[in-house]
């Protein structure tokens, strides 16, 4: 007689929560796998909020206390003024234009914002994989995410075969 759990697939297809154990345990949006629709990322441009508290503490401090102090948060206020870039080049703007800067068609790909220079410019770092299987080149190509143009050289390479 054969044990059944040896007949028994398992496939996993990502984390899943059950829709009764979420709401018993209030599990936040961000987390909730139940959830479906695109990840948008936030907007740096956000950070004009935090520039507005700290210019509105900066003049408190400066009235109450002395001006002095009151350096530090209209210093803080001017840098989140300054990277408050609006971020005009979505993920999937950001692999259209890495997949033109490199030379096989692509199969698998990621991106991942980052942040560049004192006023901390956003940039998309975009991973590709060839459309081959399994993979036999990737790349890693940097896009402006203001302008959507590929920054410095792409890099590409050879995949090890396994």
């Amino acid at each position: 007689m054969s044990n059944p759990h040896d007949e028994r697939k398992v496939t996993r297809e990502g984390i899943h929560i059950d829709r009764e154990v979420a709401d018993a345990v209030a599990i936040e949006d961000e987390l909730d796998s139940n959830l479906v629709g695109p990840y948008v990322f936030p907007d740096p441009s956000r950070r004009r909020v935090p520039a507005a508290i700290y210019a509105v503490l900066s003049v408190v401090v400066a009235v109450v206390i002395h001006p002095i102090p009151a350096l530090l948060p209209a210093a803080l206020a001017i840098w989140h003024l300054l990277a408050a870039w609006p971020l005009t080049i979505d993920p999937e703007g950001a692999l259209s234009a890495a997949a033109k800067a490199v030379p096989f068609s692509i199969g698998h790909a990621s991106a991942a914002v980052t942040f560049h220079g004192l006023r901390a410019r956003p940039r998309w770092s975009v991973i590709l994989y060839s459309a081959s299987e399994p993979p036999d080149q990737r790349a890693l190509v940097v896009v402006d995410a203001l302008s959507g143009q590929t920054i410095g050289d792409t890099y590409v390479e050879d995949v090890p075969p396994v």
